[in-house]
């Protein structure tokens, strides 16, 4: 048996994925409880600070992951061709663990520059999806390959159902008493700790192809996105999906502020409507995106669905209780599952097929920077405008992101 699963890679692939979107996942009910909520037992910020000083900590703080595997993913991708996949993920899970131990460390002795520093490293070793599916392709056919991406997307969404509910059920200590803001981080400390033990113990070097000579190149995410510029029948399509990823992360950094501000949420009540959430995402990628994809072409459904998602988000602003929001998710998260997964598929369908890794790499880049610099900016605006405002303005964005793809794809 053991034999067996060390001639598959596939369930560590899949296990890492799946934990790398837990603790993100983990992050959405505590952060904002930390920087953005002083009614909170949790909140850091000393004497002397203002809330609006929280708030751009808190826009800086979810920024910064993203800004560092905007840079780092590309090169480890580089270094898992240079010096083996299993090397390198091993390395990445270890970043990791320790990223969540340091973070953990700097909730109990309030030490916020300590979790900047947290973010940053993972975002720096964390960067592993492009060695996972790297590892995918050198131990899949071509014909099989898309079904085991499809089981990383199911990971993918599966982790972000558990991780914020994981967040919020073992940060509130009305579930238990000794339960805190730091005990989601201890738990995906020992989570990746087993996980880099499955590594040694059970994951083969897939790599049969090793390139000691290869020439690093350390600037390359900055030159995918130069680069996206450069390929005619994608660069409004890249363009499209910045701003929508780039609205996205407006509403995924300040969501929960919303909740909190407007319905006095606790962290473990954040963490069941982003699982919530989460489980209709999944539904719509394993159910109805197959059944729509079968009837309509990735350009007609984006035609609908990116615009739905801005005028669906500006609908939570209509319930005057938590309750009613129940009704409201559904409508965002399918069309929000709808809108990334036809994303992929048209750009993986206008592009040349010799070229299919390079665009793919480029539009992870495009998504990394999407992700990093909206989410700084919202501090800012909420600290401006109100903690509501960077919904607004997600909203904003997604029907903009849709205004430009309707004038770039008329035909």
């Amino acid at each position: 048996m053991l034999r067996h699963i060390k001639a598959n890679p596939l369930p560590v692939v899949i296990f890492t994925v799946f934990l790398d979107l837990v603790g993100f996942g983990i992050l959405i009910p505590v952060i904002p409880q930390l920087l953005a909520n002083p009614a909170s037992e949790f909140y850091l910020l000393p004497t002397g600070f203002t809330l609006s000083q929280g708030y751009i900590m808190l826009g800086f703080l979810v920024a910064i992951f993203p800004f560092m595997q905007f840079f780092a993913t590309p090169i480890l991708g580089q270094l898992s061709d240079k010096f083996g996949r299993k090397n390198i993920l091993a390395i990445s899970l270890i970043g990791t663990c320790l990223s969540y131990l340091l973070f953990a460390f700097g909730i109990i002795t309030k030490n916020i520059p300590l979790l900047f520093l947290s973010r940053a490293f993972d975002g720096i070793t964390g960067g592993n999806i492009s060695v996972a599916q790297a590892a995918i392709a050198d131990v899949t056919t071509k014909e099989n390959r898309t079904k085991a991406f499809g089981l990383i997307g199911a990971a993918f969404g599966f982790g972000f159902i558990i991780g914020p509910y994981i967040g919020g059920k073992i940060s509130d200590p009305a579930v238990i008493s000794w339960f805190n803001a730091a005990t989601p981080f201890w738990f995906a400390a020992i989570l990746s700790a087993i996980n880099i033990s499955l590594v040694f113990l059970f994951f083969p070097e897939t790599n049969q192809h090793i390139q000691h000579t290869l020439k690093i190149n350390w600037l390359k995410s900055i030159k995918n996105i130069m680069h996206a510029y450069t390929i005619k029948n994608l660069r409004n399509l890249f363009l499209v999906n910045f701003l929508f990823q780039g609205g996205f992360a407006f509403y995924t950094t300040f969501a929960a502020v919303f909740l909190i501000s407007r319905f006095h949420f606790t962290s473990g009540n954040i963490g069941d409507f982003f699982a919530y959430a989460g489980l209709w995402i999944a539904i719509t990628q394993g159910l109805i995106t197959r059944k729509v994809s079968a009837r309509f072409s990735e350009m007609a459904v984006l035609r609908y669905t990116l615009f739905l998602c801005g005028v669906v988000l500006l609908c939570y602003f209509i319930p005057t209780v938590w309750w009613q929001l129940l009704f409201i998710v559904p409508f965002f998260a399918m069309n929000m599952g709808l809108s990334q997964a036809n994303m992929a598929g048209l750009v993986s369908r206008l592009a040349d097929p010799k070229i299919q890794g390079e665009v793919l790499g480029i539009n992870f880049s495009v998504q990394a920077l999407a992700q990093s610099i909206p989410a700084a900016a919202s501090g800012f605006i909420a600290a401006q405008m109100g903690p509501n405002t960077p919904v607004v303005v997600s909203a904003t964005i997604m029907i903009f992101a849709a205004a430009v793809f309707w004038a770039s794809f008329r035909k």
